[in-house]
């Protein structure tokens, strides 16, 4: 199937610098959709930043790009201002640009854990590590290098990383009301108020889309992910609500439940070297989710024969949840 996206389809992303929503920009900019990001980052990330929204350019698409606070009621408004005057017809073009799809890919949560880990328990990681290294005779750090060294994208020993570099979390941080609060809000339910504001403004296409983000963290307790897995559920939550209660006015919402990536969300997660440990060996093609799988699906997903696709949960993971 060769899509073709309307030359007056927008695709607006909430998080669209790196990771998913950067891939799902490019990809649908080579298929003719006009782009809109939003992101927050450091004005020092912005020449790496810039190349990656070059290749948006090059697709030869319109695109506009906000380097605001989104979760803000005034970083919205001023977007969103902004965007509706790139959406108004052009000299010479009867016809206003509308917003075919709104990714929600926001990654600005808290990572404490919820208690202090009990002194008698210890970590098994860092246990496993100081015990192993006795017995070589050799201190912890110099078992890192050597693990380190032995290991390779093809290689079983990938799983040893613990033994590397075990997860560290901070004793002194646990999470309180104010973190869940904030995380909840940013990475869950922020995606109901642009949903209303994009819908009140009248800036949505006919057939639109509405896409979120989770991950196994859904339901799978990781520690120090407490605060970011209750966001993913009340994410799913509100697109299921957004599903229903959106689709008199011709929007359909999904979410995107991504297998393990190596992208910089997960990277600052306290363990990312054992969740991508464990996700290559039990995926059944022996290695992560890459952006450009999700973002290659989220194209399908934008395309009028995906139409009747609603309120659902999709797995984009190579198989990597069924396996185990």
């Amino acid at each position: 199937m060769s899509i073709a996206f309307d030359r007056h389809h927008w695709a607006l992303i909430l998080g669209g610098s790196s990771g998913f929503g950067l891939a799902t920009a490019q990809k649908l900019a080579r298929h003719g959709m006009n782009i809109a990001i939003v992101h927050r980052d450091r004005r020092g990330a912005m020449a790496s930043i810039e190349t990656g929204f070059d290749a948006i350019r090059e697709a030869g698409v319109r695109f506009a790009s906000w380097n605001i606070d989104a979760l803000s009621e005034a970083g919205k408004k001023t977007v969103l201002d902004d965007l509706t005057a790139h959406l108004a017809a052009r000299s010479g073009d009867d016809e206003a640009g509308r917003v075919r799809m709104v990714m929600h890919s926001v990654a600005s949560g808290n990572l404490k854990p919820i208690v202090t880990p009990h002194a008698s328990l210890g970590d098994p990681a860092r246990r496993a590590r100081s015990g192993l290294a006795a017995r070589l005779g050799i201190t912890e750090e110099a078992l890192g290098d050597a693990v380190r060294g032995v290991l390779t994208d093809d290689d079983a020993a990938f799983a040893l990383n613990a033994l590397a570099d075990p997860p560290a979390y901070d004793p002194e941080l646990v999470i309180g009301d104010e973190d869940f609060a904030q995380t909840i809000f940013n990475m869950g339910t922020s995606l109901a108020s642009w949903t209303h504001d994009v819908h009140q403004r009248g800036l949505f296409a006919a057939d639109a889309r509405v896409l979120a983000m989770t991950s196994e963290g859904n339901e799978v307790a990781w520690r120090g992910y407490a605060a970011v897995s209750a966001a993913k559920v009340a994410l799913e939550s509100v697109t299921r609500s957004i599903a229903a209660e959106y689709a008199p006015y011709g929007v359909r919402a999904n979410v995107v439940q991504a297998g393990v990536t190596d992208t910089a969300a997960l990277r600052h997660i306290p363990g990312a070297a054992q969740l991508k440990a464990s996700a290559r060996l039990r995926n059944p093609f022996g290695r992560l989710t890459r952006p450009a799988d999700v973002a290659n699906f989220i194209c399908l997903l934008c395309t009028d024969e995906a139409a009747w696709v609603n309120g659902a949960i999709l797995r984009v993971d190579g198989g990597e949840r069924i396996a185990g």
